[in-house]
């Protein structure tokens, strides 16, 4: 039985399957409307969401199955103090399936090492968002055809974005994939996904500060917006936040088959007039992972039928315990009962290590 924490959790050839799936989703709901009859779906939402909530609940009703869960802390045990591990494992007892929201980065992940059902990460922390991979990747995927040979910018909080961190992991593994980082030095993409995703897969890559100057040479702009919530210094969100603003202006600058992406919500950094363009396809976006999460559904409750042992997803891999601490104020490892302290080793020459949980180095 597997889950999924990150979009390198499954293979190319996983992830085009699945991408298949979605299209016969969308070009013929009535033959999955009861792939999932008796089924439940948990949906765990420690933090806000709109989008990712609504499609996963969406999903699960499409396939004939059923909904249960809650949409803030607030209204969890979480409240009284529960553990993310003993969550798992009370909600194991109630669904057949769970998806998790969560600020606190490794939460899925401690998760899906607890619960006897398989966990989707809708989001933990600044750390991965795989099913908003999903729908990108399927976007481009009806767009471009493929991933080969694309040049994708992306543009705005490369720092924060998790919706980033696991797009450029999900493209690393395709062939002549170039990126165009765009951000305010601020807020650039972390040093280990260059070095142990971009470099490490020898992947083109350019950091720049101008969205206007280099938007000309792209085949999918990926926007995103400056993540208040992700600050600890409110002035410096206020400083940040209208970095960048794509218009009417920029986008004649763009090629006539340049795809523009975002994970929204929007706040200002694309003007409404560009949704007119048929280059814009953001929305469309958010089907694509309605039909994405259907097909995750499937693919995961087929796996635990047959073989509901739980997989680790570090098995295999050299891990040390305890011999070091994280010190990301927002990792599991922080606060979550009787944890170990667990870091891979990434490079054994150089001793370098990262938190399985949070991937920060030690």
């Amino acid at each position: 039985m597997r889950s999924l924490i990150d979009i390198v959790d499954f293979s190319v050839d996983e992830l085009k399957e699945m991408m298949d799936v979605a299209i016969d989703i969308g070009n013929n709901p009535a033959k999955y409307s009861e792939a999932c009859k008796g089924k439940k779906l948990a949906t765990l939402f420690f933090e806000p969401s709109t989008r990712t909530r609504l499609s996963f609940e969406a999903a699960m009703w499409e396939l004939g199955g059923s909904v249960i869960g809650f949409s803030s802390a607030s209204s969890s045990s979480a409240a009284k103090g529960e553990s993310y591990a003993d969550t798992a494992k009370v909600i194991s007892c109630y669904a057949d399936i769970i998806a998790m929201r969560s600020p606190v980065e490794g939460s899925s992940y401690v998760a899906s090492i607890n619960a006897s059902v398989p966990v989707i990460n809708g989001g933990d922390g600044g750390h991965c968002h795989p099913t908003q991979t999903l729908a990108d990747l399927l976007t481009i995927y009806k767009h471009k055809g493929g991933f080969d040979n694309l040049t994708v910018g992306f543009c705005g909080d490369l720092k924060y974005g998790r919706t980033v961190h696991s797009l450029i992991g999900a493209l690393s593994r395709y062939n002549n994939v170039n990126i165009v980082l765009i951000s305010p030095k601020e807020l650039v993409l972390p040093d280990y996904i260059k070095e142990e995703v971009l470099e490490k897969n020898n992947m083109e890559y350019v950091e720049v500060t101008s969205l206007e100057d280099n938007i000309g040479c792209l085949d999918i702009l990926y926007m995103t917006r400056i993540q208040r919530e992700r600050f600890d210094d409110p002035e410096e969100y206020e400083r940040l936040k209208n970095s960048y603003v794509l218009d009417v202006e920029k986008m004649a600058k763009a090629k006539s088959d340049m795809y523009v992406l975002h994970p929204l919500p929007r706040v200002n950094e694309i003007s409404v007039k560009v949704d007119a363009d048929p280059r814009a396809v953001y929305f469309e976006q958010c089907l694509n992972g309605k039909h994405m999460r259907m097909a995750l559904i499937l693919k995961l409750l087929e796996e635990k039928a047959k073989d509901p042992v739980i997989v680790d997803r570090f098995a295999g891999e050299k891990l040390l315990i305890n011999r070091y601490r994280c010190t990301n104020t927002k990792c599991i490892s922080q606060n979550e009962q009787e944890l170990d302290q667990v870091f891979k080793v990434v490079d054994e020459e150089n001793n370098v290590c990262r938190c399985i949980y949070c991937d920060k180095l030690a």
